[in-house]
């Protein structure tokens, strides 16, 4: 034992091979290993960041569960309401990842200025809406305060108000359609606050407002709604909550997740799954194939050292058990550069925003970052793991070396 512990340090050392004719390709893979876990690391924190951002933006407009009418048929502006009074909403609470249920309900209007007209989209909210969802959006100004004497206060979208010549605290005329044959109804509103989630969809018709504006104008009564919007605590359980949900209202009314209302989005957002699979197996066989050269060429680099320990009753797999050991301290350079690199580049990236994305392809004008600790120590692990494995094998090489051919020159 003292004498493998004695070789094993001698290899280990990088005075022992920093002359020699191993020293680059040692470089190479130390580098290879470095750049692979800089590129796993980056691939899965930017690509879960994307994810996640996008399923923020979307659960903050629409909750992650929205239960309507079934007449309203997925539509995005409610026609049939919902009652307050027969919506179980304590059952409903009693579901072990619901955090949160608010009532809404949406409207078709027009925008119109002195110059300008636009159509929206009218989302009528009240006091038990939760605006923490929307907050890190607003950009200017606040949200909305609903009281009894004051309810005329909105949130407008950047693109809108742009679109409109309209600044914060400036008031607008919205029209609204009644039935056929009916004048539309006018709403004068007030600007408090200005919103951009970076998501066209929503940045382009949203406006929130009062929830009593489309009650008024649809004649409904103060426990009419149009819909409910529910938010959980795990979006990995989405589907499975949406179900205990279904079963957990009335017949006449209909449950749909977002991943199902905005499946497109979703069957894209799973696309990088894909990728973050493909590059995580490309950079460990680029890693695993240098670190087995790097091996390869330090074993023939020492074959006469390999000879003199055979010759000094050294077996086969203690010998194997040194070059491992050597290349799993190689393995921990690279891990440690690469790790530090790719961290880096994450905090950068998370507090400057250097990288920016076109929002209108990847519905965020910042690259997003997870930096998830859990998720780095498992590609860490999980490349030591692989590479260690993979090295078991080009080390087999050791038992075909003849101490008797190996220490002849020595």
């Amino acid at each position: 034992m003292n004498l493998e512990y004695f070789i094993a340090k001698r290899l280990i050392n990088a005075k022992s091979y920093k002359s020699s004719v191993s020293s680059p390709i040692i470089k190479i893979a130390v580098l290879a290993i470095t750049i692979s876990i800089v590129m796993m690391i980056m691939s899965v924190a930017t690509g879960i960041g994307l994810q996640q951002k996008i399923r923020e933006k979307i659960s903050a407009f629409n909750g992650q569960i929205i239960v309507t009418s079934f007449d309203d048929n997925q539509s995005q502006v409610t026609v049939a309401p919902l009652s307050e009074k027969a919506f179980p909403i304590d059952k409903l609470k009693q579901i072990p990842q619901v955090t949160h249920i608010q009532p809404v309900a949406t409207k078709a209007g027009l925008i119109r200025t002195e110059k300008e007209f636009e159509g929206i989209v009218f989302k009528g909210v009240n006091n038990k809406y939760n605006w923490s969802s929307l907050k890190e959006f607003i950009v200017e100004g606040r949200e909305p305060r609903f009281s009894a004497d004051d309810n005329n206060e909105v949130l407008i979208s950047q693109f809108l108000a742009k679109r409109l010549n309209l600044k914060l605290s400036d008031r607008f005329n919205t029209f609204f359609m009644k039935e056929q044959g009916k004048l539309p109804s006018l709403r004068k509103f007030k600007i408090v606050g200005i919103f951009n989630s970076g998501f066209q969809e929503f940045d382009a018709s949203y406006v929130i407002g009062s929830i009593e504006h489309i009650q008024r104008i649809n004649k409904w009564s103060k426990d009419q709604v149009g819909a409910y919007e529910i938010y959980i605590d795990n979006f990995d359980q989405l589907d499975q909550v949406a179900d205990k949900v279904y079963h957990s209202i009335p017949p006449t009314y209909n449950s749909i997740a977002i991943s199902e209302k905005y499946f497109s989005i979703f069957e894209w957002l799973k696309l990088f799954d894909f990728n973050i699979v493909v590059v995580l197996i490309i950079m460990i066989i680029v890693a695993t194939i240098n670190m087995v050269v790097a091996l390869l060429v330090l074993i023939l680099e020492r074959t006469q050292l390999i000879g003199l320990l055979k010759s000094l009753g050294a077996n086969n797999w203690s010998i194997r058990k040194i070059f491992i050991y050597n290349a799993i301290y190689l393995i921990g350079r690279g891990l440690f550069w690469g790790n530090l690199i790719a961290l880096s580049l994450l905090y950068i990236q998370k507090y400057f925003g250097i990288v920016k994305l076109n929002p209108e392809s990847y519905y965020v004008s910042v690259a997003p970052v997870d930096v998830n600790y859990l998720h780095i120590l498992f590609l860490n692990l999980g490349t030591v793991l692989v590479c260690s494995l993979v090295l078991v094998v080009p080390s087999y090489i050791i038992t075909k070396i003849s101490p008797v051919k190996s220490l002849r020159f020595y």
